[in-house]
């Protein structure tokens, strides 16, 4: 007792030495990772620095998430984040773990994210001495006849040590006697001790034996176990059973039903009667759980299935068959069964997730990994093969790895907007037949971006707002969608700095940053400002933020807010206009013609003229659209000479806005217009010889060469005159033109029935002088007549709301292109005289236009055009 005390002291302490000297070892191994660790190592101890071995810096093991995960599914290990080290978490007992499997190996993976890699880590569990050999009983008695032969053999039980290697089971020994010897025999590597009579027994000399048998292992320091055999000396029955073989062995599969025959072993006895009947039974050493599986027929020997066999569990099983007589003593024989356990595809492939990465940007490039996946099957062979794909498309792919090992990577562009989750169905099918498959779904969130620009519901929005309306009051709201999420989703609402009228845009509108919606900083007035642009921007809350832009189209819409103002006849600081005519003048005379006209447009700027007041009613009339002032009768010896008259000049706006201008007429006896003298000339011209009229032809040809070169001239000049920056028809000097704010301008006007042209040219701020073209009052004589100048007036107040009530889209040209237009208007007229040779008027209007358009001292010029054989007004 006291030395086997003294030996587990012995044993105790090499042990410890013994793992504190062990070295580990580790090798890398086809991206293997490969550590050795004896077992029954305390919980605690160091294994070796993964960390360091990985590659891995110590902020990388916690940054990265370093961690071990275990196929056998409990965890024996686990990853210090301070020094990285592979930690034993409890005692191994390689025993338990592998068995008499060589060599024991602990497959591990260690897993690190950011990006997701996966290395193989297989820890070798080596073996010590900590278990001695055992006999399933410490006592055996055995009952041999005296009359047996020597040489005979009797089975021992078998000793177990858990150990592998040298500190297995190494031999057995007999204590000395002078009548057997020990003889031990090797089948499939197992040691068998057979005890063999050496020397005839004499019962009457001894009729019990007592023997120590001693099973010892290989091991440091050496462990042994013992078993006692008791020898009992008996006559008669002197024959036991003989075992047709020694050794049987037979494959069955594991699906085979409950109660099938596997195998017969059979025995013979030489005896007779009851000493030669034989029955079967298992060794006492067989398992319960080998017995729960197998049967035995004590009479025939037939062995059966009586459980289900399971090569994953256990793919061998070896057992031992004893052949009794009926004799006394007992005589028996024994042999050993073989039964080899052949594999079936009867098990589902497992898929096992190993790392996940959920949600996934949606931007990820290709083949980022999202997820590790491992396949096992408990079958073997091809049956355990086993294949993993994608059950339905989608911008995944898997990579294989290792062996049953792949990597979920992106294959193909993710957009949260159409897809925020993937649940991707994994198949694995095994290579066995008839195949077996097992799914498995993962769900895969796509997290989102900022990859989308917010859209305006329109890409442009016309508004349209009456002028004079209140400041502060809302024009407009436009709106924007984004389908990104949380702020990457969240828009304001901004308007980009630009400018109207030399104003910046933030001057006359102001925009909500949150709802969109735009209001006006003051009232707009429509002869100031008819339309502008604003620029709104929606900007997302994303990083980096995206944006877009729509266009604001506001339109102002006029009001009736301007009184009609009048052009002529002027009245200067409510001065009258005063008019001079004959008293011979006839009923229809001309007196005068007032023009006015509104700042306002469309029907407010619509003008009706009417006589509000008069010295004689009867004696004058003014024409409601063109305000023309005629007579109405002839003027009679018995009429004043001063007539006063008060015109009302009203506009077609709702309110109606009106003004007033008041025109003195003095009638006067012997005053002549010039359309008189004119037509006396004419009355002259008429009577002239046949001389006078062959001067005239001449006269006439000469003038139309002279029209036609000079109208040529004038298309090549305006040929050339088109590709530079020169005016065209009209070519000024320096020093004969340098005001900048001379200018020439036309306007057609066709409101109301009247249609007339206004050339406006000269200095605007300064005093000029009106031509003015009027209707004659005998239209027997001429379609037109030029009338000498009017008076000189300061027409800047005046021309200032012309200005300012003039529309951009107006009938508007620069000087060049008037003057273009009048060279052709000239030429017109030359081709229409060509038919009144004798009408001498139009020759000399011609040539007074022509003089009118190169003479750049006239400054303004009013022309009103009548359209002859067009029709009345």
């Amino acid at each position: 007792m006291v030395l086997q005390d003294t030996m587990g002291i012995i044993f105790f302490l090499r042990r410890n030495i013994y793992c504190c000297l062990f070295l580990l070892v580790w090798n890398t191994i086809e991206a293997q990772i490969r550590y050795s660790i004896p077992e029954e190592l305390r919980g605690g101890s160091v294994v070796g620095n993964i960390a360091k071995d990985l590659g891995l810096d110590l902020s990388e093991v916690v940054d990265r998430k370093l961690r071990i995960a275990s196929g056998s599914g409990k965890q024996y290990f686990s990853v210090s984040v301070e020094k990285g080290e592979l930690i034993v978490n409890e005692k191994i007992d390689r025993e338990s773990l592998c068995g008499q499997s060589v060599p024991c190996l602990l497959p591990l993976e260690a897993v690190v994210e950011n990006p997701l890699q996966l290395h193989r880590v297989e820890i070798e569990i080596q073996d010590i001495n900590d278990n001695a050999p055992n006999f399933n009983s410490n006592e055996r008695t055995l009952n041999i006849p005296e009359s047996i032969n020597p040489g005979a053999k009797f089975l021992l039980d078998s000793a177990d040590d858990p150990d592998v290697g040298t500190n297995s089971l190494q031999s057995y020994s007999l204590d000395r006697n002078k009548y057997f010897v020990l003889n031990v025999k090797t089948q499939d590597g197992i040691k068998i001790p057979e005890l063999v009579l050496d020397k005839p027994l004499d019962r009457e000399k001894q009729a019990v034996h007592k023997l120590i048998l001693t099973a010892v292992d290989g091991g440091n320091p050496v462990r042994s176990g013992s078993c006692e055999i008791t020898i009992v000396v008996v006559d008669a029955n002197d024959n036991a059973p003989q075992f047709e073989k020694s050794f049987y062995e037979v494959t069955v599969d594991e699906n085979t039903q409950i109660g099938s025959n596997i195998i017969k072993v059979s025995a013979v006895d030489l005896d007779e009667g009851p000493n030669g009947e034989v029955e079967y039974y298992f060794t006492d050493k067989t398992s319960d759980a080998l017995r729960a599986v197998f049967d035995i027929d004590i009479k025939t020997g037939m062995i059966s299935v009586k459980g289900l066999l399971d090569h994953e569990q256990a793919n061998l099983h070896k057992f031992d068959v004893l052949a009794k007589d009926k004799g006394i003593p007992q005589m028996e024989g024994h042999c050993s069964i073989k039964i080899k356990i052949t594999d079936v595809n009867d098990n589902d492939p497992d898929i096992v997730i190993t790392s996940l990465s959920s949600p996934v940007p949606e931007n990820s490039p290709n083949n980022t990994v999202i997820a590790l996946i491992s396949t096992k099957d408990a079958d073997s062979g091809e049956n355990g093969k086993v294949n993993l794909t994608l059950a339905s498309p989608s911008p995944f792919r898997l990579n294989p790895s290792l062996s049953n090992h792949y990597s979920l990577v992106t294959n193909g562009p993710l957009d949260r907007e159409k897809y925020p989750e993937y649940e991707i169905k994994l198949n694995a099918i095994d290579s066995g037949s008839p195949p077996r498959s097992t799914q498995k779904s993962v769900k895969i969130t796509v997290s989102d971006v900022n990859d989308n620009p917010p859209v305006f519901s329109q890409k442009s929005y016309t508004v349209y707002t009456k002028e004079n309306s209140v400041h502060g009051s809302i024009l407009c709201s436009v709106s924007a969608h984004d389908p990104d999420l949380d702020q990457n989703a969240k828009i304001s609402y901004s308007v980009l700095d630009s400018k109207v009228q030399d104003v910046s845009i933030s001057s006359y509108i102001y925009i909500n940053s949150d709802n969109g919606s735009i209001y006006s900083m003051h009232s707009f007035d429509y002869e100031k400002m008819k339309v502008f642009q604003i620029q709104v921007q929606a900007k997302d809350h994303g990083s980096p933020s995206l944006s877009s832009n729509a266009t604001v189209h506001v339109f102002i819409l006029d009001q009736n807010d301007n009184a009609p103002a009048v052009i002529y006849p002027s009245a200067v600081m409510g001065s009258v206009s005063h008019q001079r005519m004959p008293r011979s003048a006839k009923a229809g005379h001309l007196v005068t013609k007032v023009t006015a006209v509104d700042a306002d447009s469309g029907h407010n700027a619509w003008i009706s003229y009417r006589l509000a007041e008069a010295t004689d009613a009867s004696l004058f009339s003014v024409n409601l659209h063109t305000g023309e002032v005629r007579t109405k009768r002839s003027v009679s010896e018995q009429d004043d000479s001063s007539q006063r008259l008060l015109i009302e000049i009203k506009d077609n706006g709702e309110p109606v806005q009106s003004t007033t201008v008041t025109v003195d007429v003095l009638i006067e006896d012997g005053f002549h217009e010039p359309i008189s003298d004119y037509r006396k000339k004419s009355t002259e011209i008429s009577k002239k010889s046949g001389k006078i009229t062959l001067y005239l032809i001449i006269s006439l040809a000469s003038v139309s060469l002279l029209c036609l070169m000079t109208f040529f001239i004038l298309l090549v000049k305006c040929a050339r005159g088109s590709r530079g920056s020169s005016s065209c028809c009209i070519r000024r000097s320096e020093s004969g033109y340098k005001n900048p704010n001379r200018n020439l301008q036309i306007q057609l006007n066709t409101d109301g029935p009247i249609k007339y042209v206004e050339v406006l040219g000269g200095d605007m701020m300064s005093q000029s002088q009106s031509f003015g073209s009027y209707l004659s009052p005998m239209s027997e004589f001429s379609d037109f007549t030029l009338v000498k100048p009017s008076s000189t007036t300061d027409f800047t107040d005046t021309l200032n709301v012309l200005d300012a009530s003039l529309p951009d889209s107006t009938w508007k040209f620069e000087s060049q292109q008037v003057s273009t237009f009048f060279c052709v208007i000239c030429t017109l007229f030359y081709l229409l005289s060509l038919f009144y040779v004798f009408r001498d008027l139009c020759y000399v209007y011609c040539f007074s236009l022509t003089v009118f358009i190169s003479d750049s001292k006239w400054s303004k010029t009013t022309i009103i055009k009548r359209y002859s054989g067009i029709g009345d007004e």
